[in-house]
């Protein structure tokens, strides 16, 4: 396991306490497990600096039943009751408590380390056999120390060869190929442990000309024109809408082999402040389909963090496309927020519709005035289940690919760059963001699409 000093320990616990980056950036930036690094920030809260530094102690049976009593007690996680009692090793509270399943308060005595006082004499070592004479020839060494060499050169060279989408027996062809100057064919060959018509034809596929270059380039301008945002369906939806008729499954290998990744995502603002006085039934029971525009719409509010100072949006998405019809932004989260968005929602509001309105349980909407606006309009309310995020899915959904595909690929200095960066966003998803589920069109796109007949 490695070993940190203090002082690096504080540098990170100081990055997500005050720079409020996360747990996972800040490990993914230092080459530390993100849970290490939660434990550190737990620790550093309950113990301060002193919970940084070194700790070498013996605990009783007593304090380790008193510790797994407490745990129990409050419903505390291993990292929780780690933190709490100031409790450095990993697992520690975890081992205590199967050993005290597994044999009670006896089991949690420690033992006493070191060998034990009587050691049996061990026997007298056997002196080594005297070699048998040397009788290889002059040549049969020079041989063997060629051997040597070659097998040197190549573990060299696979060992900074790196990981890829090669297969094994392409990867040992390109190392013979390559070292085959300077040692035997031969030896290179049982050093490998490749046939030589393996060899030969591994070499043949290396040389041939790549008959997906073009392809390959019109991957990597749609892949950089989308910010890293697109996966290799999107991709493949790109392609096809510009007239490339591609299997998936090619785009996919292709995109492996160029190692172009869709970037992914790591969530917190809690609107839930207990239960309200409203009750309000869910409508929309996890139907996130609608047939016409303005027929559903989902909302809910998220947070952002940039040095310490924080952002709120709120925005509205209809189900039938997943456009988001409105959206507010501020930096406090005041009802002003959401009220200013539901106003926004409601003057583009397509005529004689009058769609469901799904939230969660938060204090905004059990609002009297947020309750009359929707009445006023016609405007049906439906909130989720207290505790269940899955019912308002859709619209958890789009915070986390906003998040994946925005936030957390850009280092943000100020919150007025943020918010410049998210208007471009919500634009982007609107009228440029293709969807598999849309027929490769954009929300916009598929709104406006001439109806069939």
């Amino acid at each position: 396991m490695a070993k940190y000093e203090t002082k690096f320990k504080y540098a990170l616990v100081k990055r997500c306490l005050v720079n409020g980056s996360s747990a996972v950036a800040v490990g993914k930036e230092f080459g530390v497990d993100d849970g290490t690094v939660r434990r550190w920030v737990q620790s550093y809260r309950h113990h301060g600096f002193k919970g940084l530094s070194k700790k070498y102690e013996h605990y009783s049976s007593e304090f380790k039943l008193s510790v797994l009593r407490r745990m129990k007690k409050d419903r505390l996680s291993y990292r929780e009751v780690e933190a709490m009692f100031n409790l450095r090793g990993h697992g520690t509270v975890s081992r205590w408590e199967r050993l005290y399943h597994e044999g009670g308060l006896d089991t949690l005595k420690a033992k006493p380390k070191g060998r034990p006082k009587m050691m049996k004499p061990s026997p007298p070592a056997t002196p080594p056999k005297a070699k048998a004479d040397d009788t290889r020839t002059r040549e049969q060494l020079l041989d063997e120390i060629d051997y040597l060499r070659a097998e040197v050169d190549y573990l060299k060279k696979r060992k900074g060869l790196g990981s890829g989408t090669e297969s094994d027996c392409a990867k040992k062809a390109r190392l013979v190929r390559d070292l085959r100057q300077h040692h035997k064919l031969s030896t290179l060959l049982k050093i490998a442990g490749l046939a030589r018509s393996t060899f030969y034809y591994q070499v043949n596929v290396l040389e041939a000309p790549d008959r997906y270059a073009a392809l390959k380039s019109r991957i990597r301008k749609i892949y950089n024109r989308h910010k890293g945002r697109y996966g290799y369906r999107r991709v493949t939806d790109a392609l096809r809408r510009a007239g490339e008729m591609v299997n998936h499954k090619v785009v996919q290998r292709l995109m492996q082999a160029l190692r172009l990744k869709s970037l992914v995502r790591p969530k917190k603002y809690r609107s839930y402040r207990g239960p309200g006085h409203v009750s309000v039934a869910n409508l929309l029971q996890r139907q996130f389909q609608a047939k016409a525009f303005g027929e559903k719409w989902v909302t809910d509010v998220t947070e952002f963090n940039v040095g310490g100072e924080k952002l709120y949006l709120s925005p509205i998405m209809d189900l039938y496309n997943g456009e988001i019809v409105t959206y507010q932004m501020s930096r406090t989260a005041h009802f002003s927020l959401v009220d200013d968005m539901l106003k926004k929602a409601i003057g583009k509001l397509p005529d004689k519709r009058r769609p469901i309105l799904h939230s969660d349980q938060g204090w905004q909407y059990q609002m009297h005035v947020y309750r009359r606006t929707l009445a006023e309009h016609g405007i049906t309310q439906s909130m989720s289940r207290r505790g269940n995020c899955l019912d308002n899915a859709a619209m958890e959904s789009f915070f986390g690919t906003l998040k994946s595909e925005c936030f957390y690929l850009k280092r943000f200095t100020s919150i007025d760059q943020l918010q410049k960066e998210l208007r471009e966003y919500i634009r982007y998803y609107n009228h440029y963001r293709i969807k598999s589920k849309l027929k490769g069109l954009s929300p916009v796109q598929y709104r406006t699409q001439p109806s069939r007949p």
